[in-house]
This record gives structure tokens, sequence and C-alpha cells, in this order.
């Protein structure tokens, strides 16, 4: 067999597995649709994290390769996020404009067969959930460069949102343009903060470009596709959103720049077994008061993975601290821990339990 034969039997092959999966992808929508009219009948939640980390982390045991797992759980993300839009139009609210971090971190999260609804404001994105104009909504919490973003820890005091999940995304710029020949290109576009990220990068490789300062790293790609001879330092889902060709990758100076995005909804999703609780607590203002409130945690076991203090803003020098402990209010020893920190503490209230990000 000559190598066009065997090409053509191979392609032959390949066609009749793309039909099964065809077929197979279809069965399971008509599934989904099942489950969502049992779902709507019983008024139950269409979107369950709990129940997607468990196909994720089952599917994970199951990759026998050659695909990686992590493009292994992208394909299937699309798929359940396409069988979840038959049972209903979800609608995610996220900070915009497109094509920024956080639209690519909702993406992640819900897939694209969602409605994703950029809004102005992080204060928009709890303001719509709490209209019943969105079903969730995608925030930035904290980037491990930067540190928290205050705003988002504040609308948690005013909000009674809860959190539902977390997305772990890193943080990459890259170079784009509509142009595929870097030779040509004279001018570069991006928000002030992107391009002091990688004015080394450009300093090394392209001393004699201009650099123009834009509202954010989305316009800056909106302005490239319309300028042949100009570049945009952004995302890469900016490069998928404007058709713009990446022609560096990762041209920003830290290796290690990632930020966690929180979902947030109405209700706390069931636990999985791999969770974490999010509250927040103040104290009163007297010596050993912070060790009495965390002591319980120590006690019974429990670890608390972060702590961050904001001002209450209610009266001088009077704060409230924001904190991760690992496991879920279900979990037994989670749930009378926690009721013992509340006993010992003027406010506490519980942000949310939910899944740990799977990446």
């Amino acid at each position: 067999m000559d190598y066009q034969e065997k090409l053509k039997a191979l392609r032959q092959e390949i066609d009749s597995i793309d039909n099964q999966i065809l077929e197979l992808i279809n069965k399971r929508a008509t599934l989904a649709k099942e489950v969502g009219e049992i779902k709507k009948a019983n008024n139950l939640p269409i979107f369950v994290p709990s129940r997607e980390k468990e196909i994720f982390d089952r599917l994970e045991k199951l990759n026998k390769g050659p695909l990686p797992t992590d493009i292994v759980k992208h394909i299937f993300r699309e798929i359940i996020s396409a069988c979840r839009s038959i049972e209903e139009n979800i609608k995610v609210v996220y900070l915009g404009p497109k094509a920024t971090f956080t639209h690519q971190a909702s993406l992640k999260y819900f897939g694209h067969s969602v409605e994703h609804i950029p809004v102005s404001t992080i204060k928009d994105v709890f303001e719509e959930i709490v209209k019943k104009k969105a079903d969730f909504g995608v925030v930035p919490v904290e980037n491990t460069i930067e540190g928290v973003v205050n705003y988002t820890l504040d609308m948690f005091l005013e909000y009674d949102l809860k959190i539902i999940g977390e997305v772990i995304l890193e943080i990459s710029l890259h170079l784009m343009s509509i142009n595929p020949n870097i030779n040509e290109i004279q001018r570069i576009y991006s928000h002030k903060f992107a391009i002091a990220e990688c004015r080394d990068w450009i300093l090394k490789n392209m001393p004699h470009v201009q650099l123009i300062e834009v509202e954010s790293t989305a316009k800056a790609a909106e302005m490239a596709k319309d300028d042949y001879e100009s570049a945009a330092i952004a995302s890469e889902s900016a490069a998928e959103v404007y058709g713009l060709y990446i022609l560096e990758r990762k041209i920003d100076k830290h290796l290690y720049n990632y930020t966690r995005f929180l979902i947030i909804g109405n209700e706390i999703p069931s636990k999985t077994g791999n969770d974490k609780t999010t509250f927040i607590f103040s104290v009163k203002n007297e010596v050993g008061a912070l060790y009495k409130a965390l002591e319980p945690l120590y006690r019974n076991g429990i670890n608390m993975t972060k702590i961050e203090s904001r001002p209450s803003k209610k009266e001088a020098w009077d704060y409230i601290f924001f904190t991760d402990i690992e496991g879920h209010i279900d979990d037994e020893v989670v749930k009378n821990t926690l009721e013992e920190l509340k006993s010992n503490v003027p406010f506490f209230k519980i942000l949310g339990s939910y899944p740990k990000a799977v990446d």
C-alpha cells in the first residue's frame, strides 16, 4: 500500500469515528435535555458545579492519552457547556470589556455556550445578579504579583451573594496583529501596565516602534485589527475575538503571573470532597482577639489557606477579615468549627463553599 492509499484509509477511519462522535454528542444532548426538564419540574438549579467537577475528575482518571488531560478537559467543557445550553440559557456577567482576562476566565469556567455579558465595574457584576438580569458573575479577587483586588472584597460586605467557584488563570501577554509580518510593525497599542510589563522585550526586540497607551488591552486589540502597521499587547482571547495573528507569545517579564477569579451566584453548591470555604468575620478591639477567634481552626486541624484584612468602614481601626479554609461547610468538622468561631466574634458571615479550581 502506497502512502496515498494509506492516507485515504486513515481518513476514512477518522470520518467513521467523527460520525460516531457526532451521534454520541447528540445523544448526550438529548439526555441533558431530559435532565433539564426534571430540574425545572423540581425547581433544581441548572448549573451544578459539584457535578461538573465530578465529571472532570472521572475523565482525568480515565484519560490514557495521547491527548493531555488539560486538552481533554477543554473539549469536554465545551461539550458540557453546549449540552447545558439546551437545558436553559444561562447568563454570565463579567467585568468587561470582552477579550479581557476576566472574559477569558468566564469562558474557561462556563465554556462558550452561555451568554457572556460584559459590564463596566465590579459593582455592576453584583448588581446584575441581584436584579436577576444574570445568573452568575465573574470577578477578579487576587493576583500573584499585584495582590488582592480590594474592591471585590468590599462588595461582599454590601451584597448577600455567594461564591460558587473559582478560576486560576495564567496572565500571559502576547504581541498580536492583523499583519502576520512582525518586521512591518511600526506601532504597538496597549494599556500602560501591559506596556510596562513588556518593555524589556520591546526594547530588546523592537526598539524603534512607537508605543501608544490605550484604556485596556482589549481596546488595543480592537484598534490593531484596523491598523495593518500596528500590533497590540493583549491576551490570547483578544487574538481570538478580533482575528489577530499572535506574532510572539508571552512577552511579559514575569514568569509566574496568575490571577484568581471568583464565580458568584445565589446558592452554595454541594460538596465534592475537594472544596474550599470562604468567610468573613470581625473581632473585638482587645488583646489576643484574632488569636482567640482562629484558635478553633488549629485545634480541629483545619487548614487556613488565606486571610486578608479590610477596614469595615463603620468606625476607625475596625477591620473585617476575609478568610479561606480547606473543606466544605457541610463537612461536620468544618460546620462545628465555624459555629464555635462565630460564637466568639461580633460579626461572622459565610461567603461560600465551592470546589477548588481544577487547573
